[in-house]
């Protein structure tokens, strides 16, 4: 099969801000070690998905549901000879904190974190591909796109694979913290790996081995990624193709394609038109 033979189709969602659905067919794609802001929700239809995350290989067949949380790193690819079919939901963590504290009954400034990244329910399974044909069909209206995502929310609190991190971070995550409020703050200038390391208050040779070790990505790797991710918002706000790749840093707009599709799947082109068109 040729290029032709992977596809991706992202929808926003008409009603919820920041929540949008992937739909997804891969048979000769492979995603570059990244990371989301947002929440990821999926489910693999049909295939097996293949993909390296938290220090582990996963292999997820037909009917598994896959959680990522923001920032938790990962790849992807089809696994085997058949085509990879999943759909996956991606929302702000901003836009479910509610949710979460609702469906725990309880208040928290932390953001929740999931100790698993497969899960086997069929219930939760059922609630998220609910959720994501609503939103792919453009059906139902504000409050039943809401209630579906709720229904997810809440079926993950009741199986367990949330928790609430209220401990003290450690030192490492600390130092490593204060290095991505440093890149983020920065996305738009020359950032060096000098700034970084002392914003982290580590020398460079200590600052890259903790990186590399706590997060399983260079600091190079991670900046591109979230320059990525940044031109991604500013795409799905209107600005132009233009404006955003020289904002923040790519070369040219041939460069910043080659980095954007090895993330989404798709051309920053092909991915605005499928979300304000």
């Amino acid at each position: 099969m040729g290029q032709s033979s992977s596809r991706f189709q992202f929808t926003k969602s008409q009603h919820i801000p920041t929540l949008k659905v992937l739909q997804a067919a891969m048979f000769d794609f492979r995603y570059d070690p990244h990371a989301h802001e947002e929440y990821a929700f999926g489910v693999t239809l049909s295939g097996r998905q293949d993909f390296f995350s938290g220090g582990q290989y996963h292999r997820s067949p037909p009917g598994n549901v896959i959680i990522f949380n923001p920032d938790d790193v990962h790849d992807g690819q089809p696994g085997g000879d058949r085509t990879l079919d999943y759909v996956m939901l991606y929302v702000h963590p901003d836009q479910v904190k509610a949710l979460f504290e609702g469906a725990l009954g309880q208040e928290t400034a932390s953001h929740f974190r999931f100790d698993s990244t497969l899960v086997q329910d069929t219930t939760l399974r059922e609630r998220i591909t609910s959720a994501a044909q609503l939103i792919t069909t453009t059906t139902g209206s504000q409050i039943d796109q809401e209630n579906s995502l709720y229904q997810v929310v809440e079926r993950i609190t009741q199986l367990g694979g949330a928790y609430q991190p209220g401990h003290t971070a450690t030192r490492p995550d600390a130092l490593l913290g204060l290095a991505k409020e440093y890149i983020h703050a920065h996305l738009d200038t020359d950032l060096s790996l000098e700034a970084i390391s002392q914003a982290a208050h580590l020398s460079k040779f200590h600052f890259l081995r903790l990186f590399r070790q706590q997060l399983g990505i260079t600091p190079y790797q991670y900046v591109i990624n979230c320059r990525v991710n940044a031109a991604c918002s500013a795409l799905e706000q209107g600005a132009s193709l233009s404006e955003v790749t020289f904002r923040y840093g790519f070369t040219d707009l041939s460069h910043f394609n080659r980095r954007f599709k090895r993330i989404y799947g798709v051309t920053p082109y092909q991915y605005q038109r499928h979300l304000i068109s």
